[in-house]
């Protein structure tokens, strides 16, 4: 069961991913650093330039989630979509932050915002990464009727275009 339930998160995150592979743009090179398994929550991280959503039409969704595509600035979106480890079942109640942190700089503390792709719900929005340098993410994951904050930490190599 889990298995197919990681089957239908890469279909539905290719739509996404398979635009970034092929623009120049940083996206992380390797799966298992944007993946973790903390408290029986599997997380999986997604990073991608906010340019790759600037060409859908308005009315689409995609150009109006987390208030709209930003227009300026080093824009990356941050996706995370989590899991029960244990039985493969999406986790789509939690209420998920995440800080991104540029090395030797300030963070940025936003909510990542329900989305809803192709029948799923993954979590997102935009943060800046202007530097070509490491940026920590670090998800903050609470679950109704579960006391506890899961947090994972991910480290995320930006290049900038």
């Amino acid at each position: 069961m889990y298995t197919d339930t990681v089957k239908k998160f890469r279909q539905a995150a290719l739509v996404l991913i398979s635009v970034a592979v092929f623009n120049s743009t940083a996206i992380a090179a390797d799966a298992p650093e944007n993946f973790q398994v903390v408290d029986g929550v599997a997380v999986y991280l997604g990073v991608m330039p906010a340019q790759i959503l600037q060409g859908h039409p308005k009315e689409h969704m995609e150009s109006k989630m987390h208030g709209g595509v930003p227009i300026k600035g080093h824009r990356e979106h941050v996706v995370v979509a989590l899991f029960n480890d244990a039985t493969g079942k999406r986790i789509e109640n939690a209420k998920v932050t995440a800080s991104v942190m540029e090395l030797g700089l300030g963070v940025t503390l936003k909510k990542l915002e329900p989305m809803k792709i192709a029948g799923t719900i993954t979590y997102g929005n935009y943060f800046d990464m202007p530097d070509e340098n490491v940026y920590h993410i670090k998800v903050h994951i609470d679950r109704p009727g579960i006391r506890h904050r899961v947090e994972a930490i991910f480290s995320h190599w930006h290049l900038s275009n």
